[in-house]
C-alpha cells in the first residue's frame, strides 16, 4: 500500500512532529490564512502552469501549485512568496480529496481553481493504444470533476469564486492524428459548460480558455527551430488572460475564450 503523503507539512512549510499531527493551527496562523485570496493551480510545469503561478502570486494571491513531479513546483515555492508546492496526481480521486482537504485545513477554502493539468498524445484511432484515450480522459475530465466537486461547495457557501480551465482547439474539432486526445478535451469543455450553467447563478464563474496556438516552451522551440517568434503564444499572455477572467465584472462573464497569436491562420 502506498504511504499517504504528508500533505500538511508540504503545504505549511512547518516541521510536523509526530505529537503535532492532528492539532489545529493557532489563532495567529488562522488569521494569516485569510489575509490573501487563495488559488489552486494544477499541471504546473515549465510553461503555462508556472506562468499562471507567477501571475497570481505576483497579484497578491497565496498559490498552491500542484504537479506530479516535485522539481518545478519546489523551485517556484522557493522563488515566490506565499507559494506552496504539493505533489498530486489529479487523475487519482483519493489524492485529490486528500490534497484539497489538507489545503482547506492549512490555508482555508480556495477562491479560484485553475485546472491546467493535461494528458495528451498523438495518433489515429487505429494507431493508438486505447489505454491512451482512457488515461487522458482521467487527467483532463475526471481530474476536473474530482477537483471541482471538492472546491465548489465552499464557493457555493460564499456565493463567489472561479473555476478556470485551459484547453485548446481539440475541444471543438477532432483531427485524425488526435484520436487519443481530442475526445477528452471536447468532454472537458462540455463538462465545464455544464458546471458553468449550474454554478453561474450561484455566483461562481466557470470559464474555458481555448488556446489555438503552439505554446512558447523550450521543447516546442526545439521541435520548430525555424518558426518565428510571432508563431508562438507566450505562457505569460495566457496567464494574463486567466487573471483577466478571474476579475471580470459579474455583469459580463465570459465562458468560452479563444486565444491565438495575431498571425495565426484559422
Amino acid at each position: 500500500m502506498t504511504q499517504k503523503r504528508d500533505f500538511e507539512g508540504l503545504l505549511t512549510g512547518r516541521v510536523i512532529r509526530p505529537e503535532m499531527r492532528g492539532q489545529d493551527i493557532d489563532d495567529d496562523e488562522a488569521a494569516s490564512m485569510t489575509d490573501k485570496p487563495l488559488a489552486i493551480v494544477t499541471g504546473v510545469g515549465p510553461g503555462t502552469g508556472s506562468a499562471i503561478v507567477r501571475r497570481f502570486a505576483g497579484g497578491g494571491f497565496r498559490v498552491i501549485a500542484l504537479a506530479r513531479s516535485p522539481d518545478r513546483i519546489r523551485a517556484l515555492e522557493q522563488a515566490l512568496p506565499d507559494t506552496h508546492a504539493m505533489i498530486c496526481d489529479v487523475a487519482n480521486e483519493s489524492e485529490v480529496t486528500d490534497a484539497v482537504a489538507s489545503i482547506r485545513k492549512s490555508h482555508g477554502a480556495p477562491d479560484v481553481l485553475i485546472h491546467n493539468a493535461v494528458g495528451g498524445g498523438w495518433g489515429t484511432f487505429l494507431e493508438i493504444d486505447p489505454k491512451m484515450l482512457e488515461r487522458n480522459f482521467r487527467v483532463n475530465v475526471m481530474g476536473l470533476m474530482y477537483l471541482a466537486r471538492d472546491v465548489a461547495p465552499d464557493m457555493i457557501k460564499k456565493g463567489s469564486g472561479a473555476i478556470l480551465v485551459t484547453g485548446n482547439t481539440s475541444a471543438i474539432r477532432g483531427k485524425a492524428n488526435f484520436a487519443g486526445f481530442a475526445p477528452t478535451k471536447a468532454a472537458q469543455r462540455i463538462l465545464s459548460e455544464s458546471m458553468a450553467r449550474d454554478l453561474g447563478p450561484r455566483g461562481i464563474h466557470v470559464a474555458y480558455v481555448l488556446i489555438d496556438a503552439v505554446i512558447d516552451v523550450p521543447r516546442m522551440r526545439e521541435r520548430l527551430p525555424d518558426a518565428p517568434d510571432e508563431f508562438f503564444i507566450k505562457p505569460s499572455a495566457i496567464a494574463d488572460e486567466l487573471w483577466h477572467l478571474y476579475h471580470q465584472d459579474r455583469s459580463a462573464w465570459s465562458f468560452l475564450t479563444e486565444l491565438r497569436p495575431f498571425a495565426e491562420k484559422w
